[in-house]
């Protein structure tokens, strides 16, 4: 490997902007990036050479999503991007808990990320990359700050009361569909353990629904008690009636397409092309990004 000093400066100023938002010591930030206190130093100080092996650099880069080369996609403030800003605001700033189940594809990840980008102790995990109870525990462990080695009993109770050390902290759960009934379960020890002083925001789309409302009908342990700790809702935003829904999509894929294509002549025909295949924004970056 022969990574660039372009590419290394863009990964340290990812992480400088990364540490304005935490709220942490430098050495508990540290463990959040999983390098020591030593190298984020140095990287204070402007240094990049010599300082961490290719793998870690690479793994820096994918984890704060430091693009090699801009694609220059702007952000839209669609409605989805307006509602899910509202509910992590409300949710970090009250210390609550809501649930989001909506279709795929309407920029649910994508606005969330973006919006996080300047909220403090604001924690984003991808629950799809740690589905076991063992592997979640640790990774939030890691993304909040603190040492994620040794008992998984150790980890899971300083994991708690780290969280209440932290002013406002808010952790996002996208995916969280896709967690392991053991894991899901662990969610009501740490919800108990940070009652009132954190946030919760979990993030799915009918995956989530079903494993959340088929264990409540089976009466299994832990679901019923959860949902109620998230508000006793599934917040949707895409509505269900027909010419309803359609009008949203149109609103939605609209706005995006507004803010990406220099040809505004084209919006109407790309919206309708969408519309017509019933596909999602991923389909309207692809077309947009080929010139149709």
């Amino acid at each position: 490997m022969n990574l660039t000093t372009e590419f290394k400066a863009k990964v340290r100023q990812a992480i400088l902007e990364k540490r304005e938002n935490y709220g942490g010591s430098d050495a508990d930030f540290s463990k959040s990036l999983g390098i020591n206190n030593a190298i984020y130093s140095r990287l204070k100080k402007g240094e990049t050479e010599r300082i961490m092996s290719d793998t870690v650099w690479i793994t820096l880069g994918r984890e704060l999503q430091v693009k090699v080369f801009e694609d220059n996609w702007k952000v839209a403030r669609t409605a989805v991007y307006s509602e899910i800003e509202d509910n992590l605001s409300f949710c970090k700033e009250l210390s609550r808990s809501m649930v989001l189940v909506d279709d795929c594809g309407i920029g649910k990840t994508f606005c969330t990320k973006h919006i996080i980008k300047k909220m403090k102790n604001t924690f984003y995990v991808d629950c799809s990359q740690a589905k076991s109870k063992q592997l979640f525990i640790r990774l939030l462990a890691k993304t909040v700050g603190i040492d994620n080695q040794g008992k998984y009993n150790d980890v899971l109770a300083n994991l708690k009361y780290y969280i209440t050390t932290l002013e406002k902290p808010l952790i996002i759960l996208d995916e969280a569909g896709d967690l392991d009934y053991s894991a899901f379960v662990e969610l009501k020890g740490i919800w108990n353990g940070t009652d009132g002083v954190c946030g919760w925001y979990m993030m799915g789309a009918d995956g989530l629904r079903s494993k959340i409302s088929k264990g409540m009908n089976a009466k299994k342990v832990g679901f019923a008690e959860i949902f109620s700790r998230f508000s006793d809702e599934f917040i949707k935003l895409v509505p269900n009636g027909k010419a309803d829904r359609q009008a949203y999509y149109s609103d939605l894929i609209g706005a995006v397409a507004m803010a990406n294509i220099k040809d505004k002549s084209k919006i109407k025909a790309l919206v309708n092309k969408c519309l017509d295949k019933e596909t999602t924004l991923r389909y309207l970056e692809t077309l947009i990004k080929l010139g149709a």
